[in-house]
Formats: structure tokens, C-alpha cells, sequence
């Protein structure tokens, strides 16, 4: 069982730069970017990784609160898995007490999956926590639903969201950070109940 010593480590999966941050690939970051607003933080270097952190607690004042670190990898999504294996042995946290929130390409745009270890489905930030720390991490999947006609993946997820899905998207951010949130202090099955439409 993992210690309640430790805390969570939500990692917003995306890609550094201004030229990324409104892809559909950097939905991680942006919900993780929502949930430091929460906190009142902002994201700082962090030496034991190539990432950015903020420390903070989610969930009811006090006691009752879960101490989170959230971690957005500086490394590129296809090398996430060096940065994470680098925090979770700075923080002592178990894997199962790591979330990473992931675009996903096989659920409808705005819609949430929550779900415990599981395979990569193709998804190059997911293989790398996967290959550098296994496979039994929480998952928060944000759809983004498939590329129209004959649009290649690559392609699909290193554009912005269309005008269309922006319409949705503070809400979508909002909705998935509200899922981390219930994830880590109520636990899976409360949240996969509540946020799993």
C-alpha cells in the first residue's frame, strides 16, 4: 500500500514553448497550469528533473487536504518518462500515486476517461512514464476525438484546437482538473463515477 507520507504527483503531459502551448497535445499542461491557479502557485524549475513543479494540497483545508506536486516535463512528450522517474524518486511517491493527464485520441472531444495502469495506445508521453516507471500510474484521458479525412495523427495533435472546440475548452480544462482534483482525494472509483462520461 503507499504511504500516506507522500504526496501525488500530477504530471500534465505537453510540449515546452509558446509555439505548443494551444495544441491539442498540451491539454496536460493546460489543466495542470488551471490547477496551480487553484493553488495560488506558479511553476518554478525544479533540480531534480527536467520539469516544472509546483507543491501545494488539494481538496479540504487542513489535514483532510492531499499534499500534490503538479509537473509539467521540459523534455518533449516522447521523453516525459526521465523527468518523472527523476521527481518520484525526489518525492519518495509510489506509483500509484502518480496521474498523468494525457490528450486521447480515441474519445470524443471534451469527453473524460479516468483509469488505472493500462497500455499507451500510441500515445508517446504515456510510453515513456511507461518504459522508464511501468504502467500502473492513474490516467486522466482528455478526448480530443481522431483527425477528420485523411489529416496524418502527428499533424492533428500539434495543431490548436479549432475555433469550434474552443467554445468548450475553459469548460473541458475546468472539468478535468475538477476530475484530478476528486481523483486524488476521493479516489478512482468516486471520480471514474462522477467524470467518466
Amino acid at each position: 500500500m503507499s504511504d500516506e507520507s507522500s504526496p501525488w504527483l500530477v504530471v500534465g503531459l505537453g510540449n515546452p514553448g509558446a509555439e505548443y502551448a494551444g495544441n491539442r497535445h498540451n491539454i496536460g499542461f493546460m489543466v495542470v497550469d488551471l490547477l496551480a491557479e487553484r493553488m495560488g502557485g506558479r511553476f518554478k524549475a525544479h533540480k531534480a528533473g527536467r520539469a516544472q513543479v509546483v507543491e501545494g494540497r488539494v481538496g479540504p483545508p487542513g489535514p483532510a487536504g492531499r499534499r500534490v506536486v503538479l509537473v509539467k516535463p521540459m523534455s518533449f512528450m516522447n521523453l516525459s518518462g526521465g523527468p518523472v522517474t527523476a521527481l518520484r524518486d525526489f518525492y519518495k511517491v509510489p506509483l500509484e500515486r502518480v496521474v498523468a493527464v494525457h490528450d486521447e485520441l480515441d474519445i470524443d472531444y471534451a469527453t473524460l476517461r479516468l483509469k488505472l495502469g493500462g497500455g499507451d495506445n500510441g500515445h508517446n508521453g504515456l510510453k515513456s512514464i511507461t518504459k522508464s516507471s511501468g504502467a500502473g500510474y492513474h490516467r486522466v484521458r482528455c478526448g480530443i476525438g481522431r483527425p477528420p479525412g485523411r489529416m496524418q495523427v502527428a499533424d492533428f495533435v500539434l495543431k490548436d484546437f479549432s475555433s469550434v472546440e474552443r467554445k468548450e475548452l475553459d469548460w473541458f480544462v475546468d472539468r478535468s482538473a475538477d476530475a484530478v482534483e476528486c481523483l486524488v482525494v476521493e479516489g478512482l472509483e468516486r471520480a471514474q463515477s462522477a467524470y467518466n462520461s
